[in-house]
């Protein structure tokens, strides 16, 4: 790492002496995250953007400010960005039955029994996290508890991948679901020749949409408070990935009227309104704050509820592969539409059969290197013979670290070992186009960009499992994981221009932590604390 004052960035002029400026951080150890990972002491903030970096001595000399932090030597890095998330999902989920972590599915009627005796009435219930690799036996539940506790109530619980939900008989029988029903990329499952309640991935939508639509104030405390919680992690850049034209609406106009702060990248969802909306037609939508300049593709499901696409059948399931979640000419005419565009496509591949597909779409369009940046998101088991592609026609993979040990428990049962080799391979993904962005893909998983950092760097969950990390092989060092948690994630939106390093004309989006990530030992990488968060200068938390 060269340090920064070696190669002074910092233009100082007679002219700029006690120059007054909007904030002053000094005595702090800042990680730009430049070209050359430099590092300073010292920076000002003028109208929300960095004016200057480098020597305590000369920042201090040169600038005056009523705001000067004295951050005590502390680690100081750009606000982190979350290069895949559901921001307004997560959101939603703050006011639903929250079902993360139950260990059974008795636990999880409890927590809906409950949510319902605070919520009472006729209206919907709705709560999301179960997983049933959790469950005692891996096995799928059914709806029966819910049918007798809600007879009379509409009930859809949402698996913690949102690629599955149970619905109790009253959703099933308003949605007009009907035994032996069938959907292209999707199922109502069967059992003894009844609905169980479980829905996979494309059946899900035919429940949801009888939800009443949300209120202006429901998307306020929705997002408020999602905002919240986001920024008290350091997060200051987000990437909501598949919102609807209505959706982004809302966002806009909490963002003009400054009750949302949060700096956002929005993909549009692949939808036929979402074609025909401004946000499209226009070439896309840019705001200080927001960026409208992806469409969101859903290539496959998910591993845990075995809806990801494979090349060959389930190690635990014969005879099953998975599918696709449209057809191959869909994912073509989407590619067709957005070639000749400023948009990026950005598509869901979870199995090695559906990221192949979607490769192949994209190569032939793309027809080698490129700047167009377009997306396959997660990447998560790629056959060997296929990351070339990602390369040869600089394909961004973005990939979420925590899937990884999230997953380590079971996805071996799915997969087998050798398959498993292809899965979650970051190093070997990076090795692609030399750069990788990281989310977290909340709220499947938790908001904490520090257990992102934890699993890229040890591939070690947070009970500190494996000790020897998961598949080690493919671990990121700790310069590329912040890399890909700041400047790589805004270049995989398009903008790096404007944040993801800490450099003279950028955003003055940066975190202060307790402690130093490049420095910490791996046992305390959780311990780690924001101690504040600034977007434009302004202190948000």
């Amino acid at each position: 790492m060269r340090n920064l004052l070696a190669i002074a960035i910092i233009f100082l002029c007679s002219s700029c002496i006690n120059q007054r400026v909007d904030l002053i951080v000094h005595h702090a150890q800042i990680y730009t995250v430049n070209n050359e990972f430099a590092t300073a002491e010292a920076l000002a903030v003028q109208d929300g953007k960095i004016i200057a970096i480098g020597t305590n001595d000369d920042i201090l000399k040169e600038y005056k400010s009523d705001s000067v932090v004295d951050a005590k030597g502390a680690a100081v890095y750009p606000g982190f960005i979350d290069a895949h998330a559901h921001f307004l999902g997560y959101g939603q989920a703050l006011y639903a039955v929250d079902l993360m972590f139950v260990p059974n599915w008795e636990e999880a009627i409890t927590r809906v029994k409950n949510f319902a005796a605070k919520h009472p009435g006729k209206g919907w219930i709705k709560g999301r996290g179960w997983d049933q690799n959790r469950f005692p036996g891996k096995q799928f539940p059914t709806n029966a508890e819910l049918n007798a506790l809600f007879p009379d109530r509409p009930v859809l619980l949402e698996r913690v991948d949102g690629h599955a939900s149970i619905a109790n008989d009253f959703a099933l029988q308003l949605a007009g679901v009907k035994p032996g029903q069938t959907i292209e990329g999707g199922q109502f499952t069967m059992q003894n020749g009844k609905l169980t309640g479980l829905l996979v991935d494309n059946a899900v939508g035919v429940v949801e949409k009888m939800v009443p639509e949300a209120t202006q104030n429901d998307y306020k405390d929705w997002l408020t408070l999602a905002q919240q919680n986001c920024f008290a992690t350091g997060l200051t850049t987000i990437t909501d990935c598949g919102l609807s034209p209505e959706d982004i609406d809302q966002v806009d106009a909490l963002q003009k009227s400054n009750d949302l702060k949060m700096r956002l990248y929005v993909m549009l969802s692949d939808k036929p309104a979402s074609y025909t909306s401004k946000y499209f037609t226009g070439g896309g939508y840019v705001t200080d704050r927001l960026m409208v300049k992806g469409v969101k593709v859903y290539g496959d499901g998910a591993l845990g509820s075995r809806g990801a696409c494979l090349l060959q059948p389930y190690s635990d399931k014969a005879a099953w592969s998975g599918f696709l979640l449209s057809s191959p000419a869909h994912f073509d005419s989407v590619a067709a539409k957005l070639i000749n565009t400023d948009f990026q496509m950005c598509t869901h591949a979870i199995g090695d059969s559906a990221n192949r597909t979607i490769l192949n779409v994209y190569a032939k369009y793309l027809k080698g290197k490129n700047d167009k940046r377009w997306r396959i998101e997660h990447a998560q088991i790629v056959n060997p013979s296929d990351f070339h592609l990602f390369g040869d026609n600089s394909i961004v993979p973005s990939v979420q670290p925590t899937h990884g040990t999230s997953d380590m428990y079971w996805a071996g049962d799915r997969l087998g070992a050798e398959r498993l080799k292809g899965g979650y391979a970051y190093k070997q993904l990076l090795e692609q186009n030399n750069w990788l962005p990281l989310g977290t893909d909340f709220p499947v998983e938790e908001i904490n960009p520090f257990k992102t950092f934890l699993a890229a760097v040890a591939r070690q969950d947070s009970k500190g499992f494996p000790a020897g990390g998961f598949q080690m092989e493919n671990a990121l060092t700790r310069e590329q994981t912040i890399k890909g948690m700041t400047i790589w994630a805004a270049k995989a939106n398009r903008m790096e221009k404007q944040v993801g390093s800490l450099e003279i004309g950028k955003k003055a989006d940066f975190i202060i932590l307790d402690k130093d990530l490049m420095k910490v030992t791996t046992d305390s990488i959780l311990k780690v604390k924001v101690l504040k968060t600034y977007l434009n200068g302004e202190r948000v938390f």
